[in-house]
Formats: structure tokens, C-alpha cells, sequence
């Protein structure tokens, strides 16, 4: 896998984490990973971006920004309305091939989900990835409504001929509801792709010592780590239904314990 995109079901549910623990993973791994954010938006010209955020916690020997605009908004509409150039998918799949060139892994990290607009003609994550002939990892939230919004993603990619790597939960919670522990087994089925890793929330506030030392265990052997889903899926799955009008955890006659 010389190009990877890493893209979400939305906004604000992992993406950066995740592709600073594929980077610090391949890193460890004595490849020199490169990373690039097409379109970095909601920050000014002096601060720190997704793309040196995952720099600075992987150890990834580089990083490229191809546009920052200043709203938090979708690439395309940002771009325009602080009168700048937006990024084209032809020019993200440039920048990627360059940095393949001199790198042994290319992370392409989005903006948002998969179809939102770099520009004016209606490119996306998925022309570039498209161009690119390159395999698509994907994102996802782990509590309620992921299943649609992920099913959504495959859908795309499919209709478009692009490989899905597979799924990783980006930030998975230190306390799981009940949404979150049946979609360790649903997510799969509704991705049509494998579950390749959770990340714990709050990783991205690791010291960056800490957060390579952890990463494999976060990701799945075929992203270079450990991370078991049999095992993770076993260790959160819920328990039994109670039957109606009976109180989770009550004692009822012939129904078992968990």
C-alpha cells in the first residue's frame, strides 16, 4: 500500500487519530511515511494542522498541506468564500504520487466525509482516491447512527470502484452504551468491510511517546498492528435482552443470569 486515503463518515470523529496511529505504526516499522491534507479549513495561517498534528504524534518524517482556509467549513465552500483557490482532486492525486515517489507510505487524509466538494465542479476525496487507484480506509463513530452514515461511504466507494480498506471506530468510549458494543459487530456487515481497529478516546492528548508506544495495539494486523476484533468484540459484547416489563438485571424464574 504505497497511497492510502483515510477518509469519514463525517466530521469531528477521528480521522487525524487514526492516521497519526497508521503513521506511527508504519513508522515504527522502519518505513517513512508522508502525510498530506489536501484542505485544511477552520484555522489561521499560523497554526498547527491536522497534517503536522499527525507528525507530531506518529513521527512520520513529513507533511504536506495543499489549502488552509479559515472557516470551518467544507473545502469547496471555504475556498470560495474567502476568495481563494480551491484544491481539485487532480491536484491531490499529484501531490500524492510526488510524495509516493520518495516515501514507502502516503497517508491522504480528508476533510469531512468522502463526498464533500473541494471545488466548484463537484470534486471529492473519492475522484482523487478515484485517480489514484488507491485503497480508501474509513472512519466511523461508534455509538448510534454510524451504521447508516457508514453504509452510506461503502455504497459510494463501490458504485465508484474503490477498494475500502476497511473500518476503523475512531474514537472508541471509555464507558460503551449499548449503540456502541452492537456496532463492534454490525459495523462490519453494514460497511461490507472488515473492522480493522478502535482508537480510545482522548488519544490524541497522549504525549506522543505514549501514543506510538499504543498504537499497534489499536490497529489491526493489517494496518501493522495487534489489535484483535474477535477478542475486542467479545470483551464489549451485551448482554442478553430482558424480556418486556422486566428491569435489565432483575432475577426472573427459567430465564438465565448473564
Amino acid at each position: 500500500m504505497g497511497i492510502v486515503v483515510v477518509s469519514g463518515t463525517g466530521t469531528e470523529i477521528g480521522k487525524t487519530v487514526v492516521t497519526a496511529a497508521v503513521a506511527a505504526v508504519a513508522t515504527a516499522a522502519g518505513r517513512s511515511v508522508a502525510v498530506l491534507k489536501p484542505a485544511q479549513t477552520g484555522i489561521g495561517p499560523d497554526e498547527r494542522g491536522d497534517a503536522d498534528e499527525v507528525v507530531r504524534l506518529s513521527g512520520a518524517v513529513a507533511s504536506t498541506e495543499l489549502g488552509r482556509f479559515p472557516e470551518p467549513l467544507a473545502p469547496g465552500t471555504a475556498a470560495r468564500r474567502a476568495g481563494l483557490a480551491p484544491v481539485g482532486a487532480l491536484e491531490v492525486a499529484e501531490a500524492a504520487r510526488k510524495l509516493a515517489a520518495s516515501h514507502d507510505l502516503v497517508l491522504v487524509e480528508g476533510a469531512g466525509g468522502l463526498l464533500v466538494r473541494f471545488d466548484a465542479e463537484g470534486g471529492t476525496l473519492a475522484d482523487a482516491a478515484a485517480l489514484l487507484g488507491a485503497p480508501v480506509l474509513v472512519v466511523a463513530p461508534a455509538g448510534l447512527g454510524t451504521l447508516n452514515a457508514t453504509a452510506l461511504t461503502a455504497e459510494a466507494l463501490r458504485a465508484r470502484g474503490i477498494e475500502q480498506l476497511g473500518v476503523v471506530v475512531g474514537s472508541w468510549p471509555a464507558a460503551p452504551d449499548l449503540a456502541a458494543r452492537c456496532n463492534l459487530a454490525d459495523l462490519p456487515e453494514a460497511a461490507g468491510a472488515p473492522l480493522l481497529g478502535a482508537v480510545p478516546e482522548g488519544s490524541g492528548a497522549l504525549d506522543p511517546a505514549e501514543f506510538r508506544a499504543a498504537a499497534g495495539g489499536w490497529l489491526g494486523p493489517a494496518l501493522g498492528g495487534t489489535w484483535d476484533a474477535a477478542e475486542f468484540g467479545g470483551r464489549f459484547a451485551p448482554g442478553p435482552v430482558a424480556p418486556w416489563g422486566v428491569a435489565p438485571g432483575s432475577v426472573v424464574p427459567g430465564v438465565a443470569t448473564p
